[in-house]
């Protein structure tokens, strides 16, 4: 970061990782100004969103260290960009990552444009990744955090240079129980705050409770992989590859499956036939029907503004995945293809395939099959 104090904009969520990210700005020197977006118009009068919380939470901790801060009502933009799109991919049968789009299109687009017109020189969120200046290619690179475990650049793919030029990420640099410290010995009120989980339109509510509100229900055959239907599914929307919990056949045993040994062993969602409205599923985890040596992915996004040279590479094709071996093949301007040395468990159309060279986060898109 360089030495000259700068005007920064930090979104403030109320958690401790912004908290901490405001914080190390101004102990910078840097003039620190806080955020608080609200994302999400409604339920805000239960346990499920916290908005209100988090608020009060977030001015506490601009209260103790010293900076002012703003709220900011994003609810039209995150309707529009963030949530139309969440219902369109369930709708067809995908499971969508609102979390990337919502970092693509609200946290360092409306925000970042907010804090532009507010003078900043800088945003700055909390999120558990790194930004590099490359002085040979002359491109900012996106880096994974230095705690492994906390690493959240599959999140960040879609961000591009512009982006990541105006971007800070400080504890992108700390390890989580650091920042744990860092906020007991400061005093800020929300040091022991939990981590929130999931979305905020979400929040801890039952899943298929909170679709059942916006996507109509259409119920259909469960079907085994010999053909036999073994019980009847609710909507393919409120399912997700890979899914064992909530299909409603825990107990059963599979027709024409064999006395004993797997008779009861645990289902997996495997396929989901939209043509005909039908449910596959499968008995044990590496059943073939749930592993895959190869994906194709559309609407690809790179963070140096174009597909890497490079061709052996990592990917993650889900969120807490160990980078997997695999060689890209580029088709054409927003799509790829992946062959993986090992084969990857549930690969799910909507989800999101996203690159490493290293430690470098090089982008992804949006799996299709």
């Amino acid at each position: 970061m360089s030495a000259l104090r700068q005007r920064v904009v930090v979104g403030l969520s109320g958690g401790v990782d912004s908290a901490v990210t405001a914080w190390l700005l101004k102990q910078q020197g840097h003039e620190v100004i806080g955020i608080f977006m609200k994302n999400w118009e409604g339920d805000d009068d239960d346990d499920y969103c916290s908005s209100r919380q988090d608020f009060l939470d977030a001015a506490a901790v601009a209260d103790v260290i010293g900076i002012e801060i703003e709220h900011v009502n994003f609810a039209a933009e995150y309707k529009d960009r963030v949530f139309a799109e969440f219902l369109r991919e369930y709708s067809a049968g995908r499971t969508p990552n609102p979390d990337i789009l919502c970092n693509a299109e609200i946290k360092f687009k409306a925000f970042l444009d907010h804090a532009m017109r507010l003078g900043a020189d800088k945003i700055a969120t909390g999120h558990y990744a790194r930004v590099r200046f490359n002085a040979a290619t002359k491109k900012h690179e996106l880096l994974k955090g230095l705690d492994p475990a906390k690493d959240q650049s599959y999140f960040l793919h879609r961000l591009n240079q512009k982006q990541l030029a105006n971007t800070l990420f400080p504890v992108g640099e700390l390890l989580k129980t650091e920042v744990r410290r860092i906020a007991l010995e400061i005093g800020l009120p929300n040091a022991k705050k939990k981590d929130s989980t999931g979305i905020c339109f979400i929040g801890e509510r039952p899943f298929r409770e909170f679709l059942n509100r916006f996507i109509a229900k259409e119920p259909g055959p469960i079907k085994n992989d010999k053909g036999h239907t073994i019980g009847e599914h609710v909507g393919l929307s409120f399912y997700t590859l890979g899914q064992r919990q909530g299909l409603g056949i825990g107990g059963l045993k599979a027709k024409g499956a064999p006395r004993g040994g797997g008779d009861h062993a645990p289902w997996f969602v495997a396929r989901k036939d939209m043509g005909h409205n039908t449910l596959w599923v499968v008995q044990g985890h590496e059943h073939p029907w749930l592993l895959s040596h190869e994906l194709t992915a559309q609407d690809a996004s790179w963070v140096a503004g174009q597909a890497p040279d490079a061709t052996a590479l990592a990917a993650k094709t889900r969120y807490r995945q160990l980078d997997a071996p695999c060689h890209l093949r580029v088709n054409g301007a927003d799509a790829f293809s992946l062959k993986f040395a090992e084969p990857q468990w549930a690969v799910t159309p909507g989800q999101s395939a996203v690159l490493y060279d290293g430690e470098v986060c090089l982008g992804g898109g949006i799996i299709a099959g």
